[in-house]
């Protein structure tokens, strides 16, 4: 297993790491990504480990905590080999002050996070969303309080703007405080806007991506097909998408889909090994999150390392899945000497 600097940090974290979202299945979004249970999940993080992925990452909120607590039984004994992420801001519980990156709500989650998980640190903490409501200093003071304690080792946002991103990084430099290490963010061949502003920023200011949902919710899977119904037992059609149908241009899509099953002829491997290995190559990625209801999936999605597409099946997978930029991207492309692109998009 490949093994990637996290950004900023010394960490090392291995290319592919394992969701969680799948555990417990909670409530009716979350069944529909899949209702693992203890016994299962400790298989599943058997076969990671024995593989190579030694990162487990997870939220407060995938099923209002079960899945943290499914977690902390699968790896107990174990946590000494493995690294684990969690995530908090967004709704748990009932009340005003439940949600949100204030002190009062960070804090509460932490220890509570800390308690489902079974163990008393965590590798990476993430903001899972900005909180436009609570001073940004207030976060971070709250999140470099945490790493100093011993709680947290490392911090991470997720799901933020370019703006949210650079302001945090700025005032944590100001003060001398931890800094964001990682940005956990949606990027896939379904849909690439990761690239027009945050892929630049993560570049310039080196904070490391971890990809969530690289298969855009199971729709880069090997089972969308032009022309044809949506597979029944998807998360797409039981309603559990993370990714919205409306953000996904049909037309560029099922061109994606025809360039994934010409590359996965060509290589042998399957349509999601591909998608997932295009991610690899890209600029800034630290590491790609992988889900897994079973055994046989887990297993076709490690796969998709130790192996590489060449530079024309790259190409390839670009044109195919490039839509035209909004604005003020497409103006800064009229002028490249001024906005350098990074070197991938040389290669389209």
């Amino acid at each position: 297993m490949e093994f990637r600097q996290l950004g900023a940090s010394g960490l090392q974290v291995p290319v592919l790491s394992f969701g969680t979202a799948t555990f417990g299945g909670g409530d009716e979004f979350f069944k529909a990504w899949g209702s693992t249970q203890a016994a299962e999940a400790t298989r599943l993080v058997d076969i990671c480990l024995e593989a190579g992925v030694n990162f487990f990452d997870t939220a407060d909120i995938y099923s209002q905590g079960l899945a943290e607590e499914i977690l902390g039984k699968a790896i107990a004994g174990k946590r000494d080999k493995l690294l684990i992420s969690t995530k908090g801001s967004f709704p748990f519980g009932k009340g005003p002050n439940n949600q949100g990156s204030s002190r009062f709500h960070l804090l509460k989650q932490v220890e509570g996070s800390l308690k489902r998980l079974g163990t008393d640190y965590i590798d990476i903490y993430h903001m899972h969303g900005f909180d436009g409501n609570t001073p940004v200093e207030e976060t971070l003071r709250t999140l470099d309080d945490l790493v100093q304690s011993g709680k947290v080792r490392y911090i991470a946002a997720s799901n933020f703007s370019g703006w949210h991103l650079m302001k945090s990084l700025a005032i944590s430099e100001k003060y001398g405080w931890n800094r964001y290490v990682a940005h956990q963010v949606y990027y896939s061949l379904a849909n690439r806007e990761y690239e027009w502003e945050l892929m630049p920023l993560g570049l310039d200011q080196n904070v490391g991506a971890i990809i969530w949902s690289p298969l855009a919710a199971g729709r880069l899977g090997g089972k969308y097909r032009r022309n044809q119904p949506l597979p029944p037992q998807s998360r797409v059609a039981q309603g559990g998408s993370p990714v919205p149908e409306a953000v996904v241009n049909e037309e560029v899509f099922y061109n994606t889909i025809d360039a994934l099953d010409e590359v996965a002829e060509e290589t042998g491997k399957t349509v999601a090994q591909v998608a997932i290995n295009w991610l690899l190559q890209r600029p800034t990625i630290s590491s790609v999150i992988i889900g897994a209801r079973n055994e046989e999936q887990l297993k076709q999605n490690l796969a998709s390392v130790g192996w590489n597409l060449s530079t024309e099946q790259v190409r390839k997978l670009d044109k195919a899945s490039e839509v035209p930029p909004i604005y003020p991207y497409w103006h800064q492309r009229q002028n490249t000497k001024l906005n350098p692109l990074p070197v991938f998009y040389k290669r389209s």
